[in-house]
């Protein structure tokens, strides 16, 4: 049987998010945003109570916390939404990197069309980023700098908390893209300074379809976002819509769950991890990290099998696992990770990396044997 190794595409849902989901969905059907009769009622405290959920997890205030559809969507908010500010203020500078997902790229290019500057800072071949390279780049027009905590091709940890540390005094904002550390790097992002983050449900074992915005009081004031779809006044009119209760308690439950075995997790993401380096080791194919393991998640590993073709890779292995070489959202895509280009790696070893992502119940033994063997005989 295939084992899922695509975790930084999307987790498997935990049993017990489901069961708090379908506890929701027989019996707090209402819609959480009317307030004239009990089901409203009751589906407002479940919403709130998911929404508490996630703030404890994040160390942050539950009027700090905004339901969206997902990061891409909170991404997007963050970004598009200082579009009035930004004008108003004629601070139109931009900080990112040339590696974050393209729900934070495609925003900043649309901005670049109406006349905004955007500074993009690479990696080294490590995968990370100075953060000394980046904070040098901030101006007195500087509006924002928005950062990925971790990569979600290479799973490459980049230094959130420095930049955050030394933009807290300052006028610029700070967003962190958290897809692919909420639930998993609780401490480090519990102790980080921002503005805004976005985060998604469904990379750490909770539902698809929902995910938040965090966004930081300072001076008991929120950043000055605006909302970037209309049609009502819910999430105080940050995100209008009818809030999907049962999504969100999913959320609010898989946040729980986090706060009390992200610790556990993570020692086992570094075991199947030990796994696979060993396997690796001892089966004497050609392969190089692609990325410095000293900072990187302990459930990801990018590796390029020497002299095989990813794609054929995974074709002619998936009867035996389930993996990627890349972002979901690119995966109808031959060309090569933007990514991998940006950490300055040749073009062979870039047309050979697979990214390989993992959850705490991986099986990963038998079948990654299997995958080695495969890349042997492409070879």
């Amino acid at each position: 049987m295939s084992v899922y190794l695509d975790y930084n595409a999307s987790s498997p849902i935990d049993e017990r998010v489901l069961n708090v989901m379908v506890d929701v969905y027989k019996n707090n059907f209402g819609n959480a945003d009317s307030r004239t009769h009990d089901f409203g009622e009751n589906a407002r405290k479940v919403v709130e109570n998911a929404r508490l959920a996630v703030a404890d997890m994040l160390g942050t205030k539950k009027d700090e916390v905004f339901f969206t559809s997902g990061a891409t969507e909170s991404d997007n908010i963050s970004i598009l939404g200082l579009l009035e500010y930004a004008e108003k203020t004629k601070r139109k500078h931009i900080v990112t990197t040339a590696i974050e997902h393209k729900a934070v790229l495609e925003p900043l290019g649309h901005l670049a069309k109406k006349g905004f500057e955007i500074t993009y800072i690479n990696p080294d071949n490590s995968g990370r980023i100075s953060s000394d390279e980046l904070l040098s780049k901030v101006r007195s027009d500087t509006l924002l700098v928005s950062v990925m905590h971790v990569n979600n091709e290479t799973g490459i940890i980049q230094p959130i908390k420095q930049i955050g540390e030394e933009l807290s005094g300052k006028d610029t904002l700070f967003h962190i893209d958290a897809a692919q550390s909420c639930g998993k790097l609780v401490e480090e992002l519990r102790g980080s300074k921002y503005d805004m983050l976005s985060a998604s449900a469904h990379k750490m074992y909770g539902p698809q379809g929902v995910g938040a915005l965090v966004l930081r009081k300072k001076r008991y004031k929120l950043p000055p976002v605006d909302p970037i779809l209309f049609g009502g006044d819910q999430e105080h009119g940050i995100r209008p819509g009818t809030l999907p209760t049962a999504l969100i308690a999913g959320f609010g439950e898989a946040c729980r769950i986090a706060c009390s075995e992200y610790s556990s997790n993570n020692e086992e993401y570094k075991k199947i991890k030990n796994i696979i380096l060993s396997l690796l080791d001892r089966s004497g194919v050609e392969y190089e990290i692609n990325g410095d393991q000293n900072y990187c998640v302990p459930n990801t590993i990018n590796i390029s099998f020497s002299g095989v073709n990813s794609e054929a890779l995974m074709l002619s292995s998936k009867q035996y696992c389930g993996i990627s070489n890349g972002s979901a959202c690119n995966s109808s895509s031959y060309n090569p990770s933007y990514v991998l280009t940006a950490m300055g790696l040749d073009a062979q070893r870039i047309q050979s990396a697979v990214r390989i992502s993992w959850g705490k119940n991986s099986d990963v033994e038998n079948n990654f044997c299997n995958l080695i063997n495969v890349a042997l005989k492409i070879k």
